[in-house]
């Protein structure tokens, strides 16, 4: 028997090497299956990762991936890894929920094409992970689960909104979670979470959506890894990635290769440091950890320039276009659910979250013309990321503007609506993420140190349009000049 620290390491192996030791029979899947569960047993009272644990499939899936290995048959790449899946997205058989009140006994058939993929090459489904209502802004909590705290100090929320996965995977209750981007919910609970949250380039990552295959033809919503190492977020990256025959807006293989990008080549980058994003007011504590990691990597020899993109906006207009464009999909959404038998506008509404009733309500006031107008104001923030791209090759800004925020004991904790004596909008509006999501282009979150009172900080760092690799190779150096892993609260402290 594993001692309980023992079993605390091995809940904290980084899952390239947690496979690699599948492989070669060091560990079993069933071993490793038992000490997550045991860790989620003990420490999701405390955290509220998951909305739904799935111990029974888990251990049986555990015990067949044992077997394959026993016998000698091929392995998948994450043969016998644990990992979480955001109660956003389907897995066959079990309930998801939305994070949602109004959402009841909605069990899927079939898991979206990316969880299909990841369960195809082996991984073994803990459970689903906590997210806000339909993942609506940028804080995890909701009126049905209540809030995730980050594994950093109890009681202050692990980011939105795949909140619940990142959570799960810094505190060792997976070693991989899936999240969905679509405003920054992978990259903002990496930042509140401490760990790496990796957005590729849209279309990288298949989303098969029916009735409407086309229901996200606005390059928002991504989906992408949560991790504990850039390799690890690398890995699940390349086994999510990949054209798809049901998503006509996937972009055809063109011999990416995210596990080479973070083996981190020796090259050298051209580097613009925003430290406001163009105009994006940021907290003193934020800002002081980003600029100790930029100096970090200028004395290790990098180029780093200063730069800040003209968006021909500011930071609130953004905002406010981001929730416009969003509150449309989500009225889309509403309206093929109601065929379903779930009314979110009418007799669920009183079930809802009240700013997302709020943009619900909001998006059946906008006409057709004023939704395709908003993309002149996306135009203008793709232009000027384009702008600092011809001259560099990554753009490093803080990924958020603030530490992470108190819970809230209503269930709808939202973030500031001031910072720096500037007003900004409470959903989204201090994430440096989602103009990103205008555009499409690949950005990571990794770590970048914790403020004096041990709140964590990321570090965004955002590529060329299907620059993949290149994001990868440079978190890679950052993560080997600024290495991180031995500070997770689970480590750090016994148990």
């Amino acid at each position: 028997m594993k001692t309980p620290d023992e079993k605390t390491q091995l809940c904290f192996l980084p899952a390239t090497e947690l496979a690699a030791r599948i492989g070669r029979r060091e560990v079993s899947p069933v071993e490793v299956v038992e000490a997550y569960l045991k860790r989620i047993e003990a420490r999701n009272p405390v955290i509220n990762a998951y909305t739904l644990l799935l111990a029974d499939q888990a251990m049986d899936a555990a015990r067949a991936a044992e077997k394959a290995v026993m016998a000698g048959k091929p392995l998948g790449p994450l043969h016998g890894v644990p990992v979480g899946i955001k109660d956003l997205d389907d897995v066959a058989g079990v309930p998801t929920s939305m994070g949602s009140r109004a959402v009841h006994n909605r069990v899927p058939k079939n898991s979206a094409a990316a969880i299909q993929r990841l369960q195809d090459a082996g991984a073994i489904v803990l459970g689903k992970t906590n997210s806000p209502e339909f993942g609506h802004k940028g804080i995890t909590d909701n009126l049905r689960f209540g809030p995730t705290s980050t594994p950093w100090k109890i009681g202050y929320n692990s980011g939105g909104s795949s909140g619940g996965s990142a959570a799960a995977v810094a505190d060792g209750m997976a070693a991989l979670a899936q999240g969905t981007d679509g405003g920054g919910s992978v990259r903002i609970p990496a930042s509140f979470s401490g760990t790496v949250g990796f957005k590729p380039s849209f279309g990288r990552i298949p989303s098969v959506t029916r009735p409407d295959a086309f229901l996200w033809s606005h390059p928002l919503v991504h989906i992408g890894p949560l991790a504990r190492t850039v390799a690890d977020a690398a890995l699940m990256t390349s086994v999510m990635a990949g054209p798809h025959s049901r998503d006509p807006l996937t972009l055809p293989d063109d011999g990416t290769d995210y596990v080479r990008g973070a083996a981190g080549a020796a090259k050298p980058f051209r580097v613009a440091y925003s430290p406001r994003l163009g105009n994006f007011p940021v907290d003193p504590s934020v800002a002081a950890v980003v600029r100790q990691a930029v100096e970090a990597l200028k004395a290790s020899g990098v180029e780093v320039d200063e730069v800040e993109p003209d968006f021909k906006a500011d930071h609130n207009e953004l905002a406010h276009l981001w929730v416009r464009i969003i509150a449309v999909h989500y009225g889309a959404i509403a309206a093929h659910w109601k065929q379903e038998g779930i009314d979110l506008l009418g007799k669920h509404a009183d079930e809802l979250t009240p700013q997302f009733r709020q943009m619900l309500e909001d998006a059946q006031k906008i006409s057709a013309v004023d939704h395709a107008l908003d993309d002149v104001l996306r135009t203008g923030v793709f232009d000027g990321l384009e702008d600092i791209f011809d001259g560099y090759d990554l753009i490093l800004s803080p990924t958020l503007a603030i530490p992470p925020v108190r819970n809230a004991g209503d269930g709808n904790t939202i973030g500031p609506v001031v910072i720096n004596g500037e007003t900004v909008e409470p959903l989204i509006g201090w994430c440096m993420t989602y103009p990103i999501n205008f555009t499409g282009h690949p950005a990571i979150s990794v770590p970048a140190g914790l403020t004096p009172e041990g709140l964590p900080v990321g570090l965004q760092i955002i590529g060329r349009r299907h620059a993949d690799e290149t994001v990868l190779a440079f978190a890679s150096r950052f993560e080997r000049l600024r290495p991180w892993f031995d500070s997770y609260p689970g480590l750090a402290r016994p148990e």
